[in-house]
């Protein structure tokens, strides 16, 4: 498994459905088999103080493990 139970990962990319973007955080909650070849995870994404924002299913090709260079962000969340 690329990607720990409960750590900390980065989205690759925008998921406008959920008001999410390129960069966001997350917290790797399950993982799913492969399909072609490719394992899926669910993530759950918090807010600054925690509270879930939303669950989300993803391939393990739009997510990757957070870095010494990366910076934290704070931005507001888009309303529906």
């Amino acid at each position: 498994m690329k990607f720990e139970l409960y750590s900390e990962v980065v989205l690759l990319r925008d998921f406008k459905e959920k008001h999410l973007r390129k960069g966001d955080l997350a917290t790797v909650v399950d993982r799913h088999d492969p399909v072609k070849e490719e394992f899926g995870y669910t993530l759950e994404v918090f807010n600054a103080v925690g509270d879930t924002i939303t669950v989300l299913t993803v391939k393990e090709s739009e997510i990757e493990h957070l870095n010494e260079n990366d910076m934290l962000n704070v931005r507001k969340i888009e309303s529906a």
